[in-house]
């Protein structure tokens, strides 16, 4: 058994195989006496139902060595996977699960697409990586067939989702000190309240979730904060404010719960960023590349903003590829030596990147997201109202948005989905997100759909 020390403590008989108690440990926060109470509720009322039986003791190796090894950065959902293949999870006892997380939306194209996968492998035997010292075959081909496929002049290839965060804000104030006249150092960004776009500091700078900000700052300068949804605010704000440079916006807001806006607003944003000459950021890395049923969630409202995030699915959940694409009157503002990134654009990731776009487009994934979540939505409509609040999303990017109960969170829910075969992750205490690979089919959703209500409807008093 491994050793913990004394920032662990040891919970007998939580997970059970048959009659065989498992043991399970769980770090203890420092200075603090006992567990977090999130925990310790969550370990309480699992005690209370029904015995997992499928999480046994090899699954508990997996964790114990995570824990002790790995950083406690996550707070994952008990089990240990180790196989995925198109909507399909196993986990290292050979049970099988339904994936509705997706990677958060990064295997749109399913687990191991095998295009995605040739690619990989064929590009991995040549060169995978020179930096962008040097000209490749590879970069040019994936730019121009992105550029191509979304309509703008340029992409700046990265690799995390955050970094296309940094490097579209990067532009912005580059653009407004070159071309709109903004005083040196005195550019401003505008994001709305709820966003989520990474855990950087310039990232939880615009955050408005406490978690984030505790004993984290001094935080980054020149961030703004306006209401999600809200154009009159919008507005009040850019027009009082000559400095501002950009508007960053999800169209669709995940981590804060799928929310989604008016219809209307994101052609309100277009028109009070032209009017303003300010830009408009479009952060699409987990909207974007088909999740909503559309290629780009601002397709919904036939709309361009200036600059796209792209990341997550851009590489099918192989590796990180994520880009900014933008015009030339944006995006050559930035001279050469002025950002960079040593794995950015390197010819495996592009190779990549140019087969999950093309598994995207050539299987009409966005389609099939359109059409299977609003096959979603109205069989979700089944919940019963005594538990669920709300259903909400587009396309296949859901969220069931349970009641306030004291009896039991939205985390007790996906452990008990988790229990019947599928997989899914709260935000919050009270939203489940249900975002499948979009290549999941009418039988299997149906097949989920019957999973998710009636392990919801179980917890009817």
């Amino acid at each position: 058994m491994a050793h913990f020390g004394k920032s662990f403590i040891k919970l007998n008989a939580i997970m059970n195989r048959g009659s065989k108690a498992v043991i399970c440990y769980y770090y203890k926060m420092p200075g603090r006496d006992s567990i977090s109470a999130r925990n310790y509720q969550t370990i309480s009322k699992l005690k209370e139902r029904e015995p997992v039986n499928q999480i046994g003791e090899i699954s508990q190796k997996v964790f114990e060595r995570e824990l002790r090894f790995g950083a406690h950065n996550y707070e994952s959902i008990p089990v240990a996977l180790c196989r995925g293949k198109g909507v399909y999870l196993w986990d290292v006892e050979g049970n099988k699960y339904f994936d509705f997380l997706s990677a958060y939306s990064a295997v749109n194209q399913g687990h191991c697409h095998p295009k995605i996968i040739e690619a990989l492998k064929k590009q991995a035997d040549i060169l995978t990586l020179t930096s962008r010292a040097f000209y490749t075959d590879a970069f040019g081909e994936y730019a121009e067939y992105v550029t191509d496929l979304l309509g703008f002049d340029k992409v700046l290839p990265i690799n995390s989702g955050v970094e296309s965060g940094e490097t579209a804000c990067k532009l912005a104030r580059k653009w407004g000190y070159t071309k709109k006249g903004i005083p040196n150092d005195q550019a401003k960004i505008v994001f709305a309240k709820g966003n989520y776009w990474g855990r950087t500091i310039s990232a939880i700078s615009s955050s408005t979730d406490p978690s984030c900000k505790d004993r984290y700052g001094p935080f980054m300068p020149g961030f703004l904060l306006v209401p999600y949804n809200d154009l009159d605010a919008l507005e009040n704000l850019l027009k009082h404010d000559p400095h501002i440079c950009a508007f960053m916006v999800e169209p669709i807001q995940g981590e804060a719960g799928i929310i989604v806006p008016s219809p209307g607003y994101l052609k309100g944003v277009r028109e009070l960023c032209t009017k303003y000459n300010v830009l408009w950021i479009d952060d699409e890395v987990q909207t974007g590349l088909g999740r909503t049923g559309k290629l780009l969630a601002v397709d919904h409202e036939n709309v361009k903003p200036d600059m796209v995030c792209l990341g997550k699915a851009l590489s099918g959940g192989t590796m990180p590829v994520s880009a900014v694409l933008a015009n030339d009157d944006i995006m050559l503002c930035m001279k050469p030596g002025e950002h960079g990134s040593t794995y950015g654009g390197n010819p495996l990731g592009c190779r990549v990147a140019i087969a999950a776009l093309k598994v995207i487009v050539e299987e009409n994934l966005p389609e099939n997201a359109r059409r299977l979540g609003e096959i979603l939505k109205e069989e979700l409509h089944n919940l019963s109202k005594t538990i669920v609040n709300e259903v909400r999303g587009k396309g296949l990017m859901q969220a069931i948005v349970i009641k306030s109960n004291e009896n039991f969170t939205a985390t007790d829910v996906c452990l008990k989905l988790r229990d019947n075969g599928l997989l899914a992750k709260s935000t919050h205490r009270d939203v489940i997100r249900l975002a499948p690979p979009l290549i999941i089919n009418e039988t299997e959703l149906r097949e989920c759909c019957k999973i998710i209500i009636d392990t919801i409807n179980s917890f009817r008093k």
